[in-house]
């Protein structure tokens, strides 16, 4: 069966990242065995456990107590989103009269990501975000999200015959038209309510925020309208290549690029991968699961409606060279509905808006089964929130490939787990654990602890299998 995959890039994004693969016996990625290229279609913590950020461990199940004279064992603890950034306090307040935009700065900052407290505008106005050079530009409606396409066309069109004025000319209320009706001055003010919304992050240190309008106002006539933005999140740079107690004796992880010629299926398979960026500064791995707009990560990473409406999907982030820089453009979407969650399954259901922009970027199937001890596997994922990374070889396996160490271990209940040596990291939650053999889903990974693991999917889809 053909892997039914195609290339989607639409915004480009400044952020870069260092890429290296270590050199080892038998070639860039190892001493690998000749696996059956089975090409499914892309319509394509046990005791001991530790969290990837070494966060420790949690306590024992509630309600099960320990046998008399024996200490409850300590279950594992999944790894929290990691933090790459942090959040700065602001109180920028623009109108429609001389403060119609202000400029947010962090230096050396990855990414600006404003945080909307109010939008009140008048019908047809928008806020404009983006970065100095233009690079990434979006508009934003009252209600905080992103409009693009023939919608934008349309508003934008519609902000140049309104008023029948020059640009930035100082109105008269009483002579406003809106829409090509007159106006009462007394009801310029749009309803004045409090928001809570981030807007996309834009790339770079430096974002530009401005009320877009043909029409400026007097203060006396603004009534309660206008943006203000009450703090914005700075991103780090991705963090370099480093040892953690998730990476398994070397890092075997590559770029997924590096993986084009020689494993092409496991580059196709991982490019339905994304990187989360939630609420502003935590970074997890999501990926599309079946045709629908359907995406899955871990529930320590997206654990409230809130969360999910407020997270960032980045399909496309990885190099575009093996070794090199990352400057493959990025597709951003927001996350959107939490369909279903559960604490000891470790997962979370999604969906995103704009879901149109991501589906050439394919989907992955499920292999609803127990894996096999020694099957071996795959993990594409964002370690370390960069750009996409493949862990396929393990220095810690027989003939240097990833592969499953136990298929039944204990995570947050027992036997929900399987273990295995492939490396990963923080940022890494919420990746799909791939069987070479099927090139299906087998676990999705959120432990750390060497052996790592993942919860099993065939417990997972007897829960979601209704939602898909």
């Amino acid at each position: 069966m053909a892997v039914l995959i195609t290339t989607a890039g639409v915004l480009a994004v400044g952020g870069v990242a260092e890429a290296a693969i270590t050199n080892r016996p038998g070639g860039p990625f190892g001493l690998l065995s000749t696996v059956s290229s089975v090409t499914s279609p892309l319509t394509s913590a046990p005791e001991g456990k530790k969290a990837e950020n070494g966060l420790g461990q949690a306590p024992a199940l509630p309600g099960v107590p320990a046998a008399p004279g024996v200490k409850a064992p300590a279950l594992p603890k999944a790894d929290e989103p990691l933090n790459i950034g942090a959040i700065q306090t602001v109180n920028h307040a623009l109108d429609y009269s001389a403060r119609k935009s202000v400029t947010l700065h962090a230096a050396g900052a990855e990414y600006i990501k404003p945080h909307f407290a109010k939008l009140a505008l008048l019908p047809g106005d928008l806020v404009k975000v983006g970065d100095p050079k233009g690079k990434e530009v979006r508009y934003y409606t009252p209600e905080g999200l992103p409009v693009d396409g023939a919608a934008l066309t349309g508003l934008l069109s519609g902000l140049t015959g309104l008023t029948g004025q020059e640009p930035g000319q100082l109105l008269d209320p009483a002579k406003l038209l809106g829409a090509g009706q007159a106006v009462d001055p007394g009801k310029l003010a749009a309803p004045v309510t409090s928001l809570n919304k981030w807007a996309l992050s834009v790339p770079g240190d430096t974002a530009i925020v401005e009320v877009v309008s043909r029409r400026l106002l007097p203060s006396e006539a603004l009534g309660g309208l206008g943006v203000n933005i009450d703090k914005f999140a700075k991103g780090d740079k991705p963090k370099p290549r480093h040892k953690t107690e998730s990476v398994c004796g070397g890092n075997d992880k590559a770029d997924a690029v590096c993986y084009t010629s020689e494993f092409p299926a496991e580059y196709s398979h991982a490019k339905p991968i994304a990187r989360l960026l939630i609420d502003g500064t935590e970074l997890c791995t999501a990926w599309r699961v079946g045709p629908n707009n359907r995406l899955l990560t871990n529930r320590h990473c997206i654990d409230t409606p809130y969360k999910a409406q407020n997270t960032e999907v980045w399909f496309n982030y990885q190099c575009a060279t093996c070794g090199g820089y990352f400057n493959d453009p990025v597709t951003k979407v927001l996350g959107d509905q939490l369909l279903a969650s559960d604490d000891t399954l470790d997962y979370a259901l999604f969906t995103v808006r704009d879901f149109d922009k991501i589906k050439d970027f394919g989907f992955l199937e499920l292999d609803v089964r127990v894996a096999d001890k020694g099957e071996e596997l795959y993990i594409p994922q964002h370690p370390g929130g960069r750009p996409k990374e493949i862990a396929l070889t393990s220095d810690k396996d027989n003939r240097g490939n990833c592969k499953v160490d136990k298929p039944k271990v204990e995570g947050y209940a027992k036997d929900t787990d399987t273990s295995y040596f492939c490396d990963t990291e923080g940022g890494s939650s919420g990746s799909p654990v791939l069987s070479r053999k099927t090139h299906r889903v087998i676990a999705l990974h959120h432990f750390g602890g060497c052996p790592n693991s993942g919860v099993r999917i065939d417990l997972i889809h007897a829960q979601i299998k209704d939602k898909l």
